[in-house]
């Protein structure tokens, strides 16, 4: 589930559940349209796809803050990007 939240000038998207990497299309869209997102939410995310891990670290790359991200999840980024 994706949820839009205004925090003043900023927007963060809520993620919650199992982010599949057919999901990661969408989260493009939202990423892209209305004003610019600054963080994604990361606190009710529960599992998360071999693919789902390259988006987030594309994100952060462009300056995107994971926000509450699970220790699981940063682990597999920082992996990602000592393979790299």
């Amino acid at each position: 589930m994706i949820e839009r939240i205004s925090e003043g000038p900023n927007t963060v998207l809520r993620l919650s559940g199992h982010i599949k990497a057919e999901h990661i299309q969408q989260l493009r869209f939202e990423i892209g349209r209305g004003s610019p997102v600054n963080a994604l939410d990361l606190d009710e995310v529960k599992l998360v796809s071999r693919d789902t891990i390259r988006f987030l670290e594309d994100c952060e790359a462009k300056g995107i803050e994971l926000r509450y991200c699970p220790p699981y999840i940063r682990e597999w980024i920082y992996r990602g990007k000592k393979r790299s």
